[in-house]
Formats: structure tokens, sequence, C-alpha cells
């Protein structure tokens, strides 16, 4: 093991950077951590009033009545869509608010004053158009172009409630986030472009609407020109109905603790969750972790990687880059077309100052393309972002040494749809940082490691990552279940007898108190960065017709850091002769009910799983028989001891 793959060894903030920091150093962060201990209120209601441009002031920072149930900035009234363009009007409105860059190279730069005009634009559309109303839902299955932005700021000017779906779901999986936000429009393209070819997006919308849904109308951005069909009375042209739009649209007032958007997340049950964010609350929190944890200046070019259909595209690419005036980068393409230097002539040619993506892209990239940034000239890099699962030691080492030129800080991120924003990371002026490492809270977020007993855990022993005070960026609710919410989030874990905000994952302290997160502690797979449930998936496969049972647990995986790994009972052994037809059904099966994302890297075709008498699948044990570890649980309390030692010979031949 080399020295930088030893997660003990600290790095150092680059004392050049370290100067013109945010957050210069850890006495600094440290003073920050300590007001907000001393004043939790005032600390949050000095940002709060310094950072976000207020229709009507607050009166009440917080409200903890009826916890979880949390309202931040009560009185308050503001409009996110105001806080992310028309205040930059005045100082910036010629900057570039977007870069974008196609598939293909096509390239657009969208100004503040541009940005402007194109959501009010949207905006007018949406409301005057299709009828939509403060509080209706509207989902937005998009392509990684602009008019996906246009859309989340324009819903948001107007008051409605967006939920965007990735654009890589299933028909099935679009048409279950539909219902059960009760959408009455949704906003997509007829496709883009991937590897230089069109992909199409129109006619899955077409299959997740057949039969009874509650959407009336259907907004299509013409992007590939591909063939679509139209359906008369409920598909309509963006590209045409956007030439007779007004350029000024009045921003709804908004109450600070009115929903901004819905995302879905999956979670240890089968049914997604729809994860609720309101918009004071969130919107602070982009902003200050955008400063914060990036510190991105006045002059910065910003590149996050991630797609607008996750929530590290929601907070990252769109609302708090531009909610601090930045100029941010929006890729349609694949980051290893046409080769693995892509990102590193973008990173040349727009002089990218932050780089964030997730260690699924880094071990790619670093696979097929190890020499490719030396080719390229990056130093415009000051920051080096991470996000999604834990980097491993040798794609952090390469990170630092071969993009970074050992000289950027490598920021981190631990944090969840749920969360809204970063809540732990490293401070690129401050941190000395350690490899694969989250390393501390965030100024004014109490999170905390805890044993089963609600204690801080001891160093070196796992525990539970959990925030032991409310936040203004937390999840508000899940949507249409306020039992779900309460019992997914705050349930599992108490401290002092009180239930506290529980992740769903394992961390570790060491002996300086730098947190490591070890993974999930339920049934959830990470999958390239994305939280799979493992009963969705399992949900999905059980519709194959000669399924009878199985079970989904997650697998180490060299690209991805997990893989899905299915244990599965037939109801029928024919056709298993011929295995890999047998693997291809499930997995279209899978395809057509979830997306790609969920198809599986592992089948094994068993005769039975391993159950407690009570019927409980010791997934555990299946986890353990995945990795190839030895079997330490007690195995006598299972319903059929052999089963376990069948599987794991099955799975060595």
């Amino acid at each position: 093991m080399s020295q930088i793959e030893n997660k003990k060894q600290v790095f150092k903030p680059n004392r050049e950077f370290a100067k013109d920091a945010r957050i210069k150093n850890m006495c600094e962060y440290q003073a920050l951590q300590d007001a907000a201990n001393e004043d939790y209120e005032g600390f949050w209601g000095g940002y709060a009033k310094e950072k976000l441009e207020w229709m009507e002031p607050f009166t009440d920072v917080m409200d903890n009545k009826n916890f979880p149930f949390v309202n931040w900035f009560v009185g308050g009234k503001l409009n996110v869509s105001v806080q992310c363009i028309d205040r930059h009007l005045s100082s910036r409105k010629n900057k570039a608010a977007i870069i974008f860059e196609g598939d293909r190279g096509d390239k657009k730069i969208i100004t503040y004053l541009e940005l402007y005009y194109n959501v009010n634009q949207f905006a007018n559309l949406l409301k005057n158009e299709f009828g939509v109303k403060k509080g209706d839902r509207v989902i937005i299955y998009m392509p990684m172009i602009p008019e996906a932005a246009y859309a989340m700021l324009a819903c948001a000017r107007i008051g409605a409630i967006h939920s965007i779906v990735f654009g890589g779901f299933s028909a099935e999986a679009l048409k279950d986030r539909i219902e059960d936000a009760d959408a009455k429009v949704v906003i997509t393209a007829d496709g883009a472009f991937r590897k230089d070819k069109p992909y199409m997006l129109k006619p899955v919308v077409d299959e997740a609407l057949s039969g009874n849904t509650p959407v009336e109308k259907v907004l299509v951005v013409e992007r590939n020109g591909e063939d679509i069909t139209w359906v008369a009375g409920r598909d309509y042209s963006y590209n045409e109905l956007i030439k007779h739009q007004n350029t000024k649209c009045e921003p709804e007032v908004m109450e600070s603790e009115d929903p901004l958007f819905l995302l879905y997340t999956s979670g240890s049950t089968g049914k997604p969750k729809g994860v609720q964010h309101n918009s004071a609350g969130y919107i602070l929190w982009a902003q200050m972790t955008m400063e914060w944890v990036f510190d991105v200046k006045e002059n910065d070019t910003y590149w996050c990687t991630a797609d607008v259909g996750w929530i590290t595209g929601h907070t990252y690419i769109v609302y708090g880059p531009l909610a601090m005036g930045a100029t941010t980068v929006m890729f349609e393409g694949v980051p290893t077309y046409p080769d693995a230097g892509r990102p590193w002539k973008m990173v040349e040619e727009y002089k990218i100052n932050q780089f964030y993506t997730a260690p699924t892209a880094i071990r790619v990239l670093h696979k097929m393309g190890e020499n490719e940034p030396a080719k390229y000239d990056l130093s415009s890099l000051k920051v080096l972002g991470t996000v999604g699962e834990p980097i491993d030691p040798p794609a952090w080492k390469w990170y630092y040494e071969a993009v970074g030129s050992s000289k950027c800080a490598i920021v981190d991120t631990y944090w969840q749809t749920e969360t809204g924003g970063h809540i732990v990371s490293p401070l690129p002026g401050a941190t000395p940082i350690k490899p694969a490492c989250a390393t501390f809270p965030l100024p004014g977020i109490m999170a905390e490691i805890l044993d089963e007993h609600g204690n801080r855990a001891e160093v070196g022993e796992k525990g539970f990552m959990c925030v032991t005070r409310p936040w203004p960026s937390m999840i508000r609710g899940v949507w249409g279940d306020k039992d779900r919410f309460v019992k997914s989030y705050f349930g599992d874990v108490k401290k002092d007898g009180l239930p506290v905000y529980f992740t769903g994952d394992g961390a570790m302290y060491d002996e300086d108190g730098y947190i490591t997160i070890t993974g999930r502690t339920d049934d959830v797979i990470n999958v390239s960065g994305h939280r799979m449930g493992t009963a969705e998936v399992e949900a999905a496969i059980k519709k194959h017709p000669n399924v009878a049972e199985v079970a989904v647990v997650g697998k180490p995986h060299e690209i991805k850091g997990e893989g899905i790994f299915a244990y599965i009972v037939l109801k029928s052994d024919k056709g298993v002769a011929d295995e890999v037809e047998e693997v291809k059904a499930i997995n279209k099966v899978i395809l057509k009910e979830i997306g790609a994302i969920a198809l599986c890297d592992d089948m094994l075709f068993t005769p039975g799983l391993p159950k407690t008498r009570s019927g409980k699948i010791m997934r555990r044990i299946l986890r353990s028989i995945a990795k190839g570890e030895e079997i330490t649980q007690d195995i006598s309390t299972l319903e059929d001891p052999s089963i376990v030692q069948i599987i794991a010979n099955m799975l060595k031949k």
C-alpha cells in the first residue's frame, strides 16, 4: 500500500488557495461551529437575513413544536426563482449563468438576462397555456439540456411543485411517480443525443400515459428532431408555443415553507418515496454549501457532471450555483465519448475552477484514460469534488495527482436526497484531508455517529450516522405519507431518549475525530452513487412469470462501487438449461419496470433462500456469500441451514 492509500496520511490545504478562501483554517471552522452550538437559531437566522432576498421578512427562525415536522423562517415570503435570477440582474445580467455543451459538441452560453427571459417565457407558457397554478405538481422527464433548468425555475416562479424523473427510468417507474404526485402536466423532450446518436424519451412518456392518469397536458421540447407520436389535445410543442410568450412574469409570493419540489428516491420498501423540499431552507443551504464547500467566487466557472434527475443536479447544477450568481456548466453527453479526454478538454476550454463528479465516473475515467489529464491544461482547477458514495483510495490518488496536480483540495462530500445539501465535507481552504474520508460536519450541522444506545460511538467502532438537530434544508416530509416520513427517518435511533434523524448509513470516527462513511445499514444498494431499494428491484423481478422468490443484495463492483446481485428461486426449472436466456428475460422485466440503472450484474438461480423459521430472508448471509466472505453468522436458527452451503458451493462453480 502506497503512502497516499493510507487513510491516516493527511493532506493540508494549499496555502495560496487558503489565503482567499471563505473559511481559511480550522480555527475559523470551529468558531462557526461554536457559534451554532451557542445560539442555534441566531446562527441560521443571521445567514437567512444575509443570504436570501426576502419579499417579507420572517418573524421566527424555527418552529419545532411538532417535531419532526419543523418549520423554518416562519412568516417569511420569497420566491426561489428571484433568488436565482432577478437579484443578479443589476450586477451581472451579462455574465454567463449557464454554459451548455451538447453531446455532439454544440455549445450555448446563456447569460443571467437571457435566463430571466427564458424562465419568464416558460412560466407564462405553463400558467397561461396549460393553466398551471401554485401547488400543482409538474413532472419533468428531460435530458441534460438548458430547457430542463428553465422548466425547474419556471415552476418555482409560478409556485408549481416540480418533480424530476431521471431520463433513464422506465415507463412504469415514470407512471408510478406521476400517479403518486397526482401531476397534471409532464414536460419532456422528443429525446436527446448520446455518443453521437439520438435516443428517445417521448415514447416512454406515451407508454407511461397509456390508461388512466391525472396528466392533462404534455409539453415536448424538440431536441433531436426524430419522429414522434403527437396526441391531439394533449401534446404540445414547446418550440412553437414559447415563441409567443411574454418575457416578463411576476413571481408568485411564496411562504418559506411552501414546497419547491418532490424528488422520488428508493427506500427499503418497494414503493419510491416522494421526498419533499421546501423553499427558503433548501435554497439557503444550497447557496451556503456552494460558497463554503466549493469556495466558488464571483468569476469562477463551476461544473457538476450529475444529471438534473438526481438531487445532485438539483442542488449543485441549478439551484445552488445560480443562487450565488455563479457560472454553471451543463453537459448533455457521456464523459468518455468520444474518448476519456472529453472532461479534461472541457476543463481546459472553459477554464473550469471547480469540478464535481462521482467516484464511479472517476474510476471509469482512470481505467479508460489514465494518461488523458496530462494532455490538457488543467491549471484553472482549484477544487475537486466527489459525490454519491465513498471514494476508494486508489481513485482518490489518481484524482488528486493526475487531475488536480497534487494542489487541488478534494472535497469528499457526504449528503443525501433527504438532506438537500452537503452535511459532512472537507472545507477546501481549511480542512486537512484524509483520502476517502468525509472529515467533519459542516458549520451548523449537528451530525454525530451514535451507537445503538444513542451514545457517541467509540473510535474505530461502527455506528449510525445521524443529525441530532433539525436544519433548514432537511426533508420536510414524504409526499402524501406522514407516517412513512416519521418511520423512515426518525424511528430507529434516539439520543437522550428523543428521536434524531438517521441517515441509514453507518460511519466511524478515527482517533482525530474524522468521519468515514462505511455504507448503508438497510436494504439499499448504492449503484454508481444512486440509491436503489432492494425491495423495488425484487418487486420488479417477481413480475417475471417464472420467478417464485428473489432476494437482492449489493456486491462490490470495480466501477459502480456496488453492483446488484440477485438470488432467484424459479417456479419451474424449465428453461434454466439456458441460463443466459433466463437472465436476459429477467433483466428485460427490470428494464421495463425500473430502467437500465437497476439491471442485475449477477444472478444465481438457487433451490431456496436462507430464511428464519418465521420466513424472514437473511440477506446478511447472502451479502457475505456474494462477497466471497466466510459465513460467521449463526445459521442454526434457519429453517434449512443446509441451503447456505448449497448456495455458497453453487457460486464457487
